[in-house]
């Protein structure tokens, strides 16, 4: 295989799986796959700023910031003065926030097991290391 198929495989199967994931949350939840990426890292991320945001999703500050406005505009994050720094804002779920994360996650979990269903565990395993490697390679 060449590295130009393998980039096209990498970047179509992302398109598809994306679409599928995507079209699948917003049917069952209401929610976009970019909005549950955004409430998945204020879930995990203690005392959670726009730039843990931005550095999580791989995207710029700017973008992660007007992420952030749309997520709290549907009233599923509140931003909040952060204690450590007078000029940054701590993001935090609210409870409107929690329960949306929640419902999706369980949406979002059997759609990845249905689409990754054509992998063996192995083959997962592997996939995921190899990512993980290109990934790191690539910041």
């Amino acid at each position: 295989m060449s590295l130009r198929d393998l980039f096209d495989d990498v970047i179509r199967t992302e398109v598809l799986l994306w679409a599928a994931v995507d079209a699948r949350l917003r049917a069952d939840c209401d929610l976009p796959v970019g909005t549950l990426d955004v409430l998945r890292v204020i879930e995990r991320t203690p005392d959670c700023r726009v730039q843990e945001v931005a550095e999580a999703l791989g995207i710029t500050v700017g973008g992660a910031s007007q992420a952030v406005d749309r997520v709290e505009r549907r009233g599923l994050c509140a931003r909040r003065p952060n204690p450590k720094n007078r000029r940054s804002s701590v993001l935090e779920l609210t409870p409107e926030g929690s329960t949306a994360l929640e419902q999706a996650l369980h949406t979002f979990d059997a759609e990845l097991a249905a689409r990754f269903s054509a992998l063996s565990p192995p083959q997962i395993t592997a996939l995921g290391d190899a990512l993980r490697t290109l990934r790191a390679s690539l910041t």
